[in-house]
């Protein structure tokens, strides 16, 4: 299955800290193992560069870049005028926590976020 993944599940996957709901835990690691594919959005991505520059998360940006790069189950999504379109839709969260929702809606795949995963499965 697919998935779109926020920046705080990247992180706490990648770096292996902090808290991360059993579900999203699950469906990282069997991405891992090549079960599933996970979307990262650019712009997890460019929070992942700042908050590493800031020494404000434990990943580097370049390790961050590394895994993605050398696991075929990890992929960019890159952002787009129909996304952007998208985000106008989602009210609430700040705006780059709404380009990320609107990635997932955009490509109609469920959210995996640090305590739980949002999908139809395992609500």
């Amino acid at each position: 299955m697919e998935y779109i993944a926020d920046t705080v599940a990247v992180i706490r996957h990648f770096s292996k800290t902090g808290r991360m709901g059993n579900n999203a835990g699950r469906i990282l690691r069997d991405a891992d193992s090549g079960l599933h594919t996970i979307g990262i959005s650019i712009i997890s991505l460019v929070e992942i560069l700042y908050l590493s520059e800031k020494n404000r998360i434990p990943l580097d940006f370049r390790d961050a870049k590394n895994r993605i790069r050398h696991v075929d189950n990890y992929k960019v999504t890159d952002l787009d005028m129909d996304i952007v379109g998208i985000s106008k839709t989602v009210q609430g969260l700040e705006l780059h926590d709404r380009l990320i929702v609107a990635t997932a809606l955009f490509l109609n795949v469920p959210i995996l976020t640090s305590l739980q995963c949002r999908c139809r499965i395992c609500r």
